[in-house]
């Protein structure tokens, strides 16, 4: 089942003008709490965002990649805690993806807003701008945007003879299996 979702799996950013459901919200959440972390730390805070409002200004967050978020039903701000865990850009970037796939298996579309490293404008980053907008605190750092719903696009599935099976190596770099 597991290779099934992941190869159906696409980036969506087009969605349907449909809510998503309160139970398919809290199965979003329960996925990301269960990814696994760096030593147990769970350094993660999630922020769900369905108002439209905030969805619309979510988008405007850096020049690029974002305004999709406008006319997605759902976003969730994936933050970590840095002072919990010095992975925590890989923690939150493991429960991103759980996020991302358990959206595929409910027959949800979503994608990633890379924030960490981005800048809003020439003057203030990404995360800054979000942490403003959505009264995070010092201290908490922001690494993505989820944008969550139901798709309004179909994409095919990349095919098996597009994967890069160049790119894998056995036993050392350059030895092929």
């Amino acid at each position: 089942m597991f290779i099934s979702l992941i190869e159906k799996r696409r980036s969506i950013r087009r969605f349907l003008s449909k809510e998503v459901e309160r139970e398919k919200i809290d199965i979003l959440i329960e996925a990301a709490l269960r990814a696994p972390s760096s030593m147990g730390s769970n350094p993660w805070e999630f922020i769900v965002v369905q108002d439209k409002t905030t969805l619309e200004k979510l988008s405007r967050a850096k020049p690029h990649g974002a305004g999709f978020l406008k006319n997605a039903p759902l976003g969730i701000v994936v933050c970590a805690d840095p002072d919990k865990s010095n992975v925590w850009v890989e923690d939150t970037s493991i429960a991103s993806i759980f996020i991302l796939l358990a959206a595929e298996s409910m027959g949800l579309g979503g994608c990633w807003v890379q924030i960490r490293d981005r800048m809003h404008d020439d003057t203030k980053s990404a995360e800054a701008y979000i942490s403003e907008l959505l009264d995070i605190p010092e201290g908490i750092n922001v690494e993505a945007i989820m944008g969550v719903g139901y798709p309004d696009e179909k994409k095919a599935p990349h095919g098996k003879g597009e994967l890069q099976y160049e790119k894998v190596y056995y036993d050392t770099h350059g030895k092929r299996g």
